[in-house]
């Protein structure tokens, strides 16, 4: 069936059953289809303060996964992460009954909003997502968001709104932000990763071409000028290119950049235009560049440049995006969800510019298959900490058929250190930590759980 077809059954009284509905982005999608008259139902495989909430709307879940769940339903959703043998999925097609990805269905959804801003690449995506989030609510537009993370302002990492204007975070995993129906699509950089799904570079890259082609005669494609890997996918697409950077050679871009203890303060251009004064609140020369990106796509819809300035100073970062955790023995320890060699140049670099004394970064690789193919990559990045170490790969959705560890890498970075478990990070961490000291906790899995232990005591 087709996205035409999905959005024809998804109308008021319709039967919707979510499986896997306490996830990060298939709760707010509940919470939308049952705003829109929708009869939702779900399903997850433990309770949550999340499915609490939904019940609390009246939305029905049950805890674990039943064939007799969708009985009467009249389409099945799910996440990425349900497969063909869950018994609610073999349920639904033994009885005919139609399954979407959810991808597919925010896309069906998305096509009911006038402005649909889906914010991609590689690298910081949920910081600018976060970031054009606080624009547009300054401005007032009441948005609905999706967000692969939470930020403060929202409480969650989503926002069910009843604006024109709905925010999306949109990732190429699995081609995943091909089911969506952009009106403005952001590309803030293009790198090989997920190359367990992806073959290579140029596979990525047209991955997000298609996304880019998306877009309607009408929308906009926001491109990151200082990207030679966008540029360069983007080369020849009839549809209208705004691009950001940090010189007038883009359309919109920065002007007398400043950095004070990290943080920038910039004029923000538009084609030789002064629009307004930019002072960020988070430090990186990358969030200037993601501050760039997330006030190109709110200018695309009309956002006036006062809002875009205070939405801007009132980012204070999302969760997992160099967030402070606290002190422990005088080291400031922060936690930062970078698990990709670029994402890891851009925090340690900044990192770098702080001040401290010592950066020390305790991080965990993750998946196998990213490990081994960007193995080199991994080794030159972080051997630019004071001190490394290293937490045994988070496994993900994979299997150790490659036979590598992280003690590979550790090998690899003189005075860096190997360790198992995640506890004995910990314990290491604690006879070290020294006042001068930040104290980095980095990667996509469960590491972030060693920085809570470490300022809890």
């Amino acid at each position: 069936m087709t996205l035409t077809e999905l959005r024809a059954i998804l109308r008021p009284g319709c039967k919707a059953h979510l499986v896997g509905i306490g996830g990060v982005s298939m709760a707010p999608l509940g919470e939308v289809l049952h705003g829109m008259g929708i009869r939702v139902s779900g399903s997850d495989m433990k309770e949550s303060a999340t499915v609490a909430h939904l019940r609390s709307l009246g939305i029905p879940v049950v805890i674990g996964h039943f064939a007799e769940s969708v009985q009467g339903v009249d389409l099945v959703i799910r996440t990425a992460a349900v497969h063909d043998d869950n018994p609610e999925i073999a349920g639904a097609r033994a009885n005919g009954i139609p399954v979407y990805e959810r991808a597919q269905a925010w896309g069906a959804l998305m096509s009911d909003y006038q402005h649909a801003l889906c914010i991609s690449g590689t690298h910081g995506k949920t910081t600018t997502t976060s970031m054009t989030t606080h624009i547009v609510m300054a401005a007032e537009l009441d948005p609905t968001v999706m967000i692969g993370g939470t930020l403060p302002l929202l409480h969650a990492g989503h926002r069910v709104g009843k604006g024109d204007t709905i925010i999306l975070e949109s990732c190429e995993y699995c081609n995943s932000f091909l089911s969506f129906r952009p009106t403005t699509a952001v590309i803030l950089d293009i790198e090989a990763d997920h190359l367990d799904f992806f073959k290579d570079l140029a596979d990525v890259e047209r991955s997000f071409r298609a996304f880019a082609e998306l877009v309607p005669a009408d929308g906009a494609v926001v491109a990151n000028a200082d990207d030679e890997n966008t540029m360069t996918t983007l080369a020849g697409l009839d549809r209208s290119i705004i691009t950001f950077g940090f010189g007038d050679y883009a359309d919109v871009y920065c002007e007398n950049l400043t950095y004070t203890n990290g943080v920038g303060s910039f004029d923000l251009m538009r084609r030789g235009e002064r629009l307004t004064h930019i002072r960020l609140s988070v430090p990186g020369r990358h969030n200037v560049s993601n501050a760039l990106a997330a006030a190109a796509a709110a200018l695309t819809i009309g956002v006036e440049p006062e809002a875009i300035a205070a939405g801007l100073n009132a980012f204070r970062g999302a969760t997992r995006r160099f967030e402070h955790k606290g002190e422990y023995n005088g080291a400031q320890v922060y936690d930062d969800y970078a698990h990709h060699p670029g994402e890891l140049h851009v925090l340690l670099e900044t990192a770098k510019t702080l001040g401290y004394q010592r950066v020390i970064c305790a991080f965990q690789p993750h998946t196998y298959t990213r490990t081994a193919a960007l193995f080199d990559d991994f080794v030159q990045e972080l051997s630019q900490c004071d001190l490394t170490l290293l937490a045994e790969i988070y496994a993900a959705r994979e299997k150790n058929t490659i036979g590598i560890s992280s003690r590979d890498i550790a090998e690899k970075i003189p005075g860096s250190e190997y360790y198992a478990t995640l506890d004995e990070v910990t314990a290491r961490l604690r006879e070290i930590a020294r006042p001068g000291d930040l104290i980095l906790t980095v990667g996509a899995g469960d590491i972030y759980t060693v920085g809570e232990a470490l300022v809890k005591n």
